[in-house]
């Protein structure tokens, strides 16, 4: 990787690009060195958004708050093991109620659900995504002083639509407005495919979904893995089965943004997985057969569609040169992701609702791991304010 001069701003421009901190940036400029992004200076560097929202939230001259309290959360397949445990075989929270309230203790203030079971031995049973469990689960909500903000539910698999799915689709729908909701999506890409013509299927359905959920009362989202940002196939010579082999250079989730009604479609960005198709996806081949570089900068995409992206997975990462992805994830606040820079550059802080997430907490050897890392993540979600200028 090329060296960078700190003092012509430089390497800082790259490093805000890049989303990691100034502590660790030569550190993962080495450590990712053989495999990684040669990146280019993204441009002049982006200003610090200094966001005008309500509330002044400062803390003796450290900046304003980036996260502000009620807008702290947390999604509830983090805690999975906690939700699906046994509550008459431990001692440990067990079931939506305990769980709700330790996060509660914790600090939080919204969860996103990602279904609707637990334990058979938990308070009203192992399934809860009915209009009665949902009402249980509102009380306890509230009991709590918690708000649910979103769930990785059910999108029809039909296209076009069934009539038995419609009526899943509405019934989860149901469920969202009696848990107070004000999104619903799910955890998946709208679709796998690099082509564009999938992305205009993909793009048709859900707005046509997204149609049905305003109606509701809610706005519909989708989530991202890193594929999604990875680039489209769309010009170029034809393969056997007559499909685009080169690219444009654009990616496939700026291409549905574009592809969707602003009014009826929503995304939710994994930061997590949009740092790892940074690494991963940062040259195509051209429709000429050129090779050429550009780096993904998932603060930018976010910036310049600000109102698209009212959810965020908030999850970290360390750097790995092993595991093909560029990061292994942490909980929250202990790895190299520079969220200070990435909420500062997205602003609109009372709009945009964080949920933190580690796929890896639950721990088959410590039942105790994944609601004590829920606390880390928390205390660092709370701690980041902007820096002064």
């Amino acid at each position: 990787m090329t060296a960078f001069n700190d003092e012509s701003g430089t390497g800082d421009a790259l490093r805000r690009a890049l989303g990691v901190n100034r502590r660790r940036f030569l550190s993962t400029c080495t450590a990712v060195a053989a495999g990684a992004i040669a990146a280019p200076v993204l441009g002049a560097s982006p200003a610090l958004a200094q966001d005008r929202g309500r509330g002044h939230d400062h803390d003796h001259g450290r900046g304003h708050v980036l996260v502000p309290p009620g807008k702290r959360g947390i999604i509830l397949y983090t805690v999975r093991d906690a939700t699906a445990r046994d509550p008459l075989a431990s001692d440990l929270p067990s079931g939506f109620r305990e769980v709700f309230k330790q996060l509660a203790r914790h600090g939080y203030r919204q969860v996103e659900f990602a279904g609707y079971g637990q334990h058979a031995n938990a308070p009203g049973g192992a399934n809860l995504g009915t209009v009665a469990g949902a009402r249980l689960l509102r009380s306890w909500l509230d009991d709590y002083g918690l708000r649910a903000q979103g769930n990785h539910g059910f999108i029809p698999p039909s296209w076009p639509l069934t009539s038995a799915d419609v009526d899943t689709f509405k019934l989860n729908l149901e469920i969202a407005n009696i848990l107070g909701m004000d999104h619903m999506g799910t955890g998946g890409d709208p679709t796998g495919s690099a082509y564009p013509a999938d992305w205009d299927v993909a793009a048709d359905k859900w707005n046509a979904l997204g149609r049905i959920a305003r109606r509701e009362g809610i706005k519909l989202y989708t989530h991202n893995h890193d594929s999604a940002y990875g680039f489209l196939l769309d010009g170029g010579p034809l393969d056997a089965q007559g499909r685009p082999t080169r690219s444009s250079g654009i990616r496939k989730l700026e291409y549905f943004l574009k592809a969707t009604d602003p009014k009826l479609v929503w995304l939710e960005m994994d930061i997590f997985w949009a740092h790892v198709a940074q690494y991963k996806f940062h040259t195509y081949t051209a429709h000429d057969g050129s090779t050429r570089e550009k780096v993904f900068d998932p603060a930018g995409l976010v910036a310049r569609n600000n109102k698209r992206y009212p959810l965020f997975h908030a999850k970290d990462g360390v750097v790995s040169t092993t595991n093909g992805m560029g990061y292994d994830m942490v909980p929250f606040g202990t790895g190299v992701i520079d969220y200070t820079t990435f909420f500062s550059r997205v602003g609109e802080r009372n709009y945009h609702n964080p949920m933190v997430e580690d796929d890896n907490s639950p721990s088959a050897t410590d039942p105790a791991q994944s609601l004590r890392e829920a606390k880390i993540s928390y205390d660092n979600l709370a701690a980041l304010r902007a820096r002064r200028r």
